[in-house]
């Protein structure tokens, strides 16, 4: 299994709730995503970004095919003008805990 993360810092903070709404629709897109969270800071906790994405996929085809979708590439091109940063970690894992 691997475990994609992004992290964006914006350069407005009050686009994050458009930002998420956007992001979400790439939920279940592609055979293989086993987990799609995506989440915007919450006031008064800890954070140095302003939108996070938690996604798990069956393996690097999974991946691939979630990168590569016509409307996986049509929101990150329409989200990468309201992005300041963007950090990534893909990590492959042994899959569900025993």
């Amino acid at each position: 299994m691997i475990k994609h993360i992004v992290m964006w810092k914006l350069k407005n903070a009050a686009d994050a709730p458009d930002f998420k709404a956007q992001l979400d629709t790439c939920a279940g897109l592609v055979p293989g995503m086993r987990a799609f969270e995506v989440a915007i800071r919450t006031a008064g906790l800890d954070a140095n970004c302003d939108v996070v994405l938690y996604s798990e996929f069956e393996g690097g085809a999974a991946l691939a095919a979630y990168q590569n979708h016509p409307h996986h590439q049509h929101i990150s091109r329409g989200l990468g003008a309201l992005r300041d940063t963007r950090t990534v970690l893909d990590y492959e894992t042994q899959g569900d805990p025993a």
